[in-house]
């Protein structure tokens, strides 16, 4: 689903259990913060279990359902018996190595031993003599614990209705419902802590309450889409360290040149010319003078980029943002990079883009310009380490080099190019420069040229 996607929701089944499948044919529906699509079958062959639910949030690369490749209908699988309660440390049980035989394995009707042990507190156990670990537990379940403070020993308490008593989301949630509420203080760096108290020397503690909802005001719930997208912008703050530069660049040229040409490319290439071409084209030339912007980060390694994909933001109709990424662009000219300019806008904003479209960016403009924004300071997509933000079009007087006259005073269209960057791998020297090479490839434009 893409290098960013961590997580899809189930929106629904297109095949029940017991029902054939083809492989390549759709076996469900997902959504994304990216994108809804279809999910194809991997194999042929009967569906024996859905291990997911129509609504369900589930993590990429978790099993969602069980196909037996034989194509013959099987019998129900046998309840799996609870695990056996354990006096000793549990240990987590190494999953052996098997060599790919699925008509053999999915087939059987056995009962399958549990891989996980599960936790259950009785009389004559302590949860202290238990060996806590957080493998034991889904990602979703390790996220709400983490949101809520929720502690291994507390969690190692929670009762687990689960396969093999496995600790679900729905029971971490009815666990919290009931669970005591504590204190909860705010810091003086503005971040939450619950049940502890904390001395400042600058700042006096204060307790967070509920936002006071007055008559007439209404309360609106996020969508989806915007959820995710709101973890997914926190998330990127707390991976990259936002530096940022800007630059004022004179586009005089440019607009000059798409006034002569645009009537052209509509009539004669059936192409309406915007000045996002023209920028992406820029960007394309720097990211090639410095290629080490063309970079993403993997643990303590840089992984340096041969293709150059460039991520376009476009807003959408109900408020929320996409941004498709146009591959290879290093290697269309400007009327190539105008067609697929206009249809990534076009199907963005009805919602028709594929998986392949919004994936595998190593570098995003957004235009916020085109909304009157003079500048901006943009959230930088992951796993990208650069985003520029174009800046609104402007007349203004600006002092000129004149070889007759010397310096003097001209109207020219001025914008302001913003670059936010990772400090964690780009320092202020590599992300000044770049969006400076940028600025000046803008400058220079070439206003006699036909494409």
């Amino acid at each position: 689903m893409g290098e960013s996607v961590m997580e899809a929701t189930i929106i629904s089944w297109l095949k029940k259990e017991g029902e054939r499948v083809e492989a390549e044919e759709p076996l469900l529906e997902v959504a994304t913060d990216k994108v809804d699509t279809e999910v194809p079958a991997a194999e042929s062959g009967v569906i024996t279990k859905l291990l997911a639910k129509e609504g369900d949030v589930v993590q990429i690369g978790a099993p969602i359902a069980i196909i037996n490749t034989d194509g013959i209908e099987t019998k129900e699988l046998k309840k799996e018996e609870p695990a056996p309660e354990i006096s000793e440390p549990a240990e987590i049980l190494q999953e052996e190595v098997v060599s790919p035989q699925p008509t053999e394995i999915v087939s059987k009707t056995e009962t399958i031993p549990p891989r996980v042990v599960s936790f259950q507190e009785t009389s004559t156990q302590k949860v202290d003599k238990v060996s806590h670990s957080m493998a034991f537990y889904s990602p979703l379940v390790r996220k709400i614990a983490k949101e809520e403070n929720i502690s291994l020993e507390e969690l190692a308490t929670i009762a687990g209705t689960g396969k093999s008593g496995r600790v679900t989301k729905n029971d971490v949630l009815a666990y919290l419902e009931k669970r005591p509420k504590k204190e909860r203080h705010v810091r003086s760096n503005g971040t939450i802590t619950d049940g502890r108290i904390h001395e400042f020397a600058t700042a006096e503690k204060s307790t967070v309450t509920t936002p006071l909802i007055k008559e007439g005001d209404e309360v609106i719930d996020m969508d989806r889409v915007r959820r995710i997208i709101a973890d997914r912008m926190v998330e990127s703050r707390n991976i990259s360290a936002h530096v940022h530069s800007f630059v004022e660049a004179d586009v005089t040229r440019i607009v000059r040149w798409k006034k002569k040409v645009q009537d052209h490319f509509l009539k004669d290439l059936g192409v309406k010319l915007t000045y996002t071409p023209i920028f992406i084209e820029a960007v394309v030339k720097a990211l090639q003078d410095f290629p080490m912007m063309n970079i993403s980060v993997h643990g303590n390694k840089i992984i340096k980029k041969k293709r150059i994909n460039i991520g376009l933001a476009v807003a959408m109709p109900d408020g929320n943002l996409i941004v498709p990424v146009i591959k290879n662009a290093d290697q269309l000219n400007i009327v190539g990079l105008a067609k697929m300019v206009n249809d990534y806008a076009y199907r963005a904003r009805h919602n028709q883009l594929k998986p392949d479209e919004v994936r595998d960016s190593t570098y995003t403009i957004t235009n916020v310009g085109s909304f009157g924004s003079t500048m901006g300071t943009p959230i930088i997509l992951q796993p990208n380490v650069g985003i520029l933000a174009i800046g609104v079009i402007e007349k203004k007087p600006v002092v000129i080099e004149s070889e007759e006259y010397g310096d003097v005073i001209a109207i020219r269209h001025m914008m302001v190019l913003s670059h936010s960057y990772d400090h964690r791998v780009i320092d202020g020297a590599l992300g000044s420069l770049f969006v400076k090479r940028v600025g000046e490839y803008l400058q220079n434009f070439d206003d006699t040229r036909v494409f």
